[in-house]
């Protein structure tokens, strides 16, 4: 892999410019506003399904900054899945217990109420290898394609990149075993 990639910070910041240097003085009306910390973000948010052996993006989607990552985290798993991964954002009470009845592995992150203990520390811990593969495919979009603001204005026109942006991500891990397939 690129040097480039293993200096690359994994936050993939999908915000849209915040100017209302338009006609009708208003901001994107299909994008919203988030609080991450103490840093406030405009935009969208890409939520990624990959699989856990090749790394490759199997299902994706994009709801607005201010919608909750726990309300897509059903359009992210499929039926043949046997285990979910993923971080604290997808955490919910209720998939956690209907995807163990299911017989799914669930290693979604720990919330911490107010303090995580030793154990759910190491279980976090375990599981970060596995979930690391999602964050490659932000970095490749991020660092190798350069896509780090929205371009265009409305939902539908950014996710139609961000879908694009996924699938080129996919052939860009998937090259080298394309390229020994073509001998």
């Amino acid at each position: 892999m690129n040097n480039n990639l293993s200096r690359c910070p994994f936050l993939l910041d999908h915000g849209s410019p915040p100017s209302t240097k338009n006609r009708a003085k208003q901001r994107d009306p299909e994008m919203s506003s988030t609080k991450k910390g103490n840093t406030w973000h405009f935009g969208m948010k890409a939520h990624i399904s990959v699989d856990a052996h090749s790394g490759l993006v199997h299902t994706d989607g994009v709801t607005t900054a201010s919608e909750h990552d726990n309300s897509v985290i059903g359009k992210l798993v499929r039926e043949d899945d046997r285990a979910v991964f993923g971080d604290k954002g997808y955490y919910s009470e209720q998939t956690k217990r209907a995807a163990r009845k299911a017989g799914v592995y669930w290693a979604v992150l720990d919330k911490a109420k107010r303090k995580l203990s030793s154990s759910q520390c190491k279980r976090n811990r375990k599981h970060a290898s596995v979930r690391a593969k999602v964050e490659h495919v932000f970095c490749i979009v991020k660092c190798q394609f350069g896509y780090r603001k929205t371009r265009y204005k409305g939902l539908a026109k950014n996710a139609a990149q961000v879908f694009s942006l996924v699938a080129l991500a996919n052939l860009y891990q998937a090259r080298g075993q394309l390229l020994a397939a073509a001998g």
